[in-house]
């Protein structure tokens, strides 16, 4: 069993930058896909960054490229997703995920949130213009 804490959204202007962080516990494994997906009101979840933890190749959603960097700490065992530039359209629930079934994705794949078998609950992101 794999436990997922995250922290750190709130409430900014646009512009403005947030750290999100997201804590894992319990056996992982040492390779293993992480990832952040997003949900607004009305909307399907949407994958945010993802990232091969012990492999160190990262991916993103063409939204958010250039503006968001994704990074993990293996000592900590902390996912982190780096956001400046925010826009009201970041705003959603942020959600980390950790997937320990399937050793290789495709690129499609490592932000689809079906190869995904851990959820945290999410934090809050809202942006104002």
């Amino acid at each position: 069993q794999v436990q997922l804490v995250e922290s750190g959204g709130g409430s900014v202007q646009a512009g403005g930058s947030l750290r999100l962080s997201c804590v894992a516990s319990g056996d992982t494994g040492s390779r293993y896909y992480m990832a952040w997906f997003r949900q607004a009101p009305g909307k399907e979840r949407e994958g945010v960054a993802a990232i091969i933890v012990g492999g160190g190749t990262t991916y993103y959603v063409d939204s958010v490229k250039g503006r968001f960097t994704i990074s993990h700490d293996n000592a900590k065992k902390t996912l982190y997703l780096q956001m400046n530039s925010l826009k009201p359209e970041d705003s959603a629930m942020y959600y980390c995920a950790a997937d320990t079934m399937y050793p290789v994705l495709t690129d499609a794949q490592a932000l689809h949130k079906r190869v995904y078998n851990y959820w945290g609950r999410g934090t809050q992101v809202t942006v104002s213009s």
